[in-house]
């Protein structure tokens, strides 16, 4: 087995590359073709990450949105939904959010050891726990769950979450859906933060396809020396 699962990065942002807006409702990049394509590609991972962040703002499920993708992955002996991962600092998550609560599949929240204690008893039997540094390590998170069978992981945000996959060389493939308009406010949330990023001038992405989805434009990139 692979030393880390084969790591898939999804994200749909604006023309210039904001992922929502700074409004109290959540802004719709996407589509309902859109939106079944991702249904399409998360039914072919083992596990899916989000950061505490978007569990707090988006309170996502997570789950299959198809049953007959569903019912395909149970046919070929795998679970009907993928493994749920997430990653916090603090522990700061309520038990009572989709993310634990919907779905018969393993829920694992990785955490620092000084968080660990605290969020094991808030969370009870509906997660497991995992101690893994300060910050969370993200090698550490990919062995983890490599030791656990988790071949291939799409990751969907937030920003902070991508950032750290991309600038830590972590990430194998990348999902691009740009939307047809802009957003233009610095307060907003970006597909990706500040940092010193791999993927520079001097070693870019390898452009492998390119789909339009109505208005929408689905770039998928392969980085690296990507594993199929």
């Amino acid at each position: 087995m692979s030393e880390r699962p084969y790591v898939l990065l999804s994200c749909a942002m604006s023309a210039d590359g904001y992922i929502d807006d700074s409004s109290p409702e959540r802004l719709r990049l996407s589509s309902a073709a859109d939106f079944d394509r991702v249904d399409g590609v998360r039914a072919t991972c083992d596990a899916i990450l989000v950061g505490a962040g978007t569990v707090r703002a988006d309170d996502p499920k997570l789950t299959l949105r198809s049953d007959a993708r569903r019912q395909r992955r149970v046919a070929r002996g795998m679970p009907g939904d993928l493994t749920k991962v997430t990653i916090t600092a603090t522990g700061d998550l309520d038990p009572g959010s989709r993310f634990f609560t919907h779905g018969d599949v393993p829920k694992i929240v990785y955490t620092t050891p000084a968080a660990a204690g605290g969020t094991a008893a808030r969370l009870g039997d509906r997660a497991e726990v995992v101690a893994a540094g300060d910050p969370v390590s993200l090698p550490y998170l990919l062995a983890d769950l490599a030791g656990r069978g988790v071949r291939r992981l799409m990751v969907e945000g937030g920003g902070a979450v991508h950032t750290r996959f991309l600038t830590e060389g972590l990430a194998d493939e990348l999902h691009l859906v740009v939307a047809p308009f802009l957003i233009g406010d610095p307060s907003a949330p970006r597909f990706v933060g500040p940092g010193v990023f791999p993927q520079s001038p001097a070693r870019p992405m390898r452009l492998g396809e390119v789909t339009r989805i109505g208005d929408l434009a689905l770039l998928r990139y392969l980085i690296g020396g990507a594993r199929g």
